[in-house]
């Protein structure tokens, strides 16, 4: 959710903020800010494809300073879209704006489109530094709010619509939330962490002890990602706002402090409604007063989920997912992320978007690579409710509308899903999934992969999984994959691998020192400021396509094979090297030479890579 403008008019008010120093607490964090908001602050690359690794850095580092302030983090994830539509149109806006904005991008102009993979990347690192975090079943901001005020305890985000909820601890944007600089106290050597505490309550106070219960009504007059009406624009074009003393110069902001003014006037949200409406057309009144009534529902507390019990015993029940009869399984799942949204927006929608990447815009969507895999996806997530239908129904209904990138323009297109498991005599539905045998599992994963599983019998477990999914990259890319893209990617292998020993006492010390120093050389060679080769992107696009999405496919079922590790130790991963279009091919051939004599010690994949590099 959001508000438009409101965040940057909160900000500029010291009045509705005091200065607090953050130690010895729980602190609830909004999930999905968390990520955007650290990888853009950070200054790291939008263009090529994702800085994975010093992400995993920055997130290192921002749960190593809660720690040392003695901060209990708890994080809490968005799950799938609002199931009622009524966002449905903010979210293709929301695309197109990012399509928009990959395209400057790649132009080499500003913009701020998040890589594929950071959620993935967050995720695992929560996992590794064993931060306790859930994944909601759909938007998390109620669920969010009605937890910190269980325990008390502050939220931190940069979601306008946290100013709106009543929080009892309050509420620090992020922006404010100085965890770079933690201050020692000498006196007891404890540890803090400054920052800025919004207050709803001071808001209030300083807009004429405005009622509290008014200001889910002023969100959604303002315009939220629930509502836009157009029919409201009549109600600000007759209204005259009082202004009063201030410093708002700019016109979304001199309106919000104007209505603040204005709805403190009142003394409940039924008399400011009738207010509003009363300058409105008569034949228009009950339609917006009852999509206005709607809109606020979103401010609501959820009493009906509780996280506590999910952060104390792991037990999360969704009233809305046992009502659209998800299976408990998936809902377990959902809960511990260990299945993604786009998962369930499949399972409960049957709509998807596809997350826009900069790549060339004048080809296909990466993500027309994986669209056979997508497929298999939904059938096995639409089985169980393809075979309850009449027969008469089961075509018609067995499709998914995917929302992806056609140019510069979002389409809608329709996938209708066939049924290719018909050899498998198991039963395939959706319940029963995890119950499988793992071969069953394995062979169903192996069949979108398009390899054998013999084809994998000298790699290393962790590694089967990222190999395969290369395979299926090089033989399904368009424009076709050239060799200096596949070493590119087996330095991003090395890379993570070789950075993850150095340091340690060993009889190749030397030669791994040579490797991440060459590595850190290329990396570092101005390729973020040449110009975006836009085949190389579009085709390293498509191999992060092909990542994410057998990831997610290995997920569904259960993990029959190890998840690839895309965080690395030592904050290096298998992709972020990859990605550097611009590395020449005789210094990748360096490094890969060096390499060579400790390759086999490292991880075993000597041989593997060989295969690899005859391509």
């Amino acid at each position: 959710m959001g508000i438009q403008g409101f965040m940057s008019f909160v900000c500029s008010e010291s009045d509705f903020f005091s200065q607090v120093k953050v130690n010895n607490t729980k602190l609830i964090i909004d999930g999905n800010n968390l990520y955007h908001t650290l990888y853009f602050d950070s200054g790291l690359d939008l263009v090529h494809g994702g800085d994975y690794d010093k992400f995993t850095d920055v997130l290192h580092k921002f749960f190593e300073s809660l720690s040392l302030c003695n901060i209990q983090a708890y994080v809490v994830f968005d799950g799938g879209c609002d199931i009622s539509d009524k966002k449905l149109e903010t979210q293709k806006q929301r695309i197109r704006d990012k399509i928009k904005m990959a395209q400057s991008l790649a132009d080499g102009k500003g913009g701020s489109v998040l890589p594929l993979l950071s959620r993935e990347v967050c995720i695992q690192v929560l996992r590794d530094l064993k931060v306790p975090f859930v994944q909601c079943f759909s938007e998390a901001d109620r669920e969010i709010v009605a937890l910190a005020n269980l325990w008390d305890c502050p939220v931190l985000s940069f979601d306008s619509d946290f100013c709106i909820f009543d929080l009892k601890a309050g509420y620090y944007p992020q922006k404010s939330f100085q965890w770079k600089n933690i201050i020692s106290i000498k006196e007891t050597q404890e540890c803090y962490i400054s920052a800025r505490c919004f207050s709803a309550q001071k808001l209030c106070r300083v807009y004429n002890n405005l009622n509290i219960v008014l200001l889910p009504f002023f969100a959604v007059l303002t315009g939220n990602d629930y509502i836009s009406l157009p029919a409201l624009e009549t109600f600000f074009s007759k209204i005259h706002l009082p202004v009063g003393n201030s410093n708002h110069s700019r016109r979304r902001h001199a309106r919000i402090h104007g209505l603040l003014n204005w709805l403190s006037t009142f003394s409940d949200v039924e008399e400011a409604m009738e207010n509003v409406l009363n300058y409105l057309r008569a034949k228009d009144r009950d339609s917006v007063r009852r999509l206005l009534y709607s809109a606020m529902e979103e401010y609501s507390l959820d009493k009906t989920v509780n996280l506590e019990q999910f952060f104390l015993k792991g037990l999360y029940v969704s009233p809305t997912a046992v009502k659209l009869k998800v299976p408990e399984w998936v809902q377990i799942a959902l809960s511990r992320g260990q299945l993604p949204p786009l998962l369930s927006d499949v399972l409960v929608l049957r709509r998807v978007f596809l997350h826009a990447q900069v790549e060339d815009i004048k080809k296909a969507s990466a993500h027309f690579i994986t669209k056979p895999v997508r497929i298999l996806i939904y059938a096995l997530l639409l089985n169980s409710s393809h075979d309850s239908q009449p027969e008469s129904q089961r075509q018609k209904e067995l499709y998914v509308n995917e929302f992806d990138r056609l140019e510069n323009n979002l389409r809608r297109s329709k996938v209708e899903i066939s049924y290719p498991f018909d050899d498998i005599s198991e039963d395939l539905s959706l319940s029963k999934l995890p119950q499988l045998p793992l071969e069953i599992r394995l062979k169903l994963l192996l069949r979108g992969l398009g390899v054998k599983m013999n084809d994998l019998e000298s790699v290393p477990p962790s590694y089967k999984l990222l190999l395969a999914i290369v395979c299926y990259w090089i033989r399904e890319a368009e424009p076709k994959v050239k060799p200096y893209h596949v070493k590119a990617l087996i330095i991003g292998i090395v890379c993570g691998e070789a950075c993850s020993m150095h340091n340690k006492p060993d009889e190749h010390e030397e030669a791994l020192t040579l490797v991440c120093e060459q590595i850190r050389k290329m990396r570092s060679g101005g390729a973020q400021h040449k110009r975006l080769n836009l085949e190389d992107a579009h085709i390293l696009c498509q191999w992060q396509c092909c990542l994410h999405i057998f990831i997610h496919f290995n997920q569904l079922l259960s993990t029959p094979l190890p998840e690839p590790d895309i965080t690395r130790s030592d904050k290096r991963t298998i992709v972020s090297t990859s990605i550097r279009c611009t590395i020449k091919v005789e210094e990748m051939g360096s490094v890969l030479y060096h390499y060579t004599a400790i390759l086999s010690t490292i991880t075993s994949l000597g041989a593997v890579f060989k295969e690899l590099l005859k391509f």
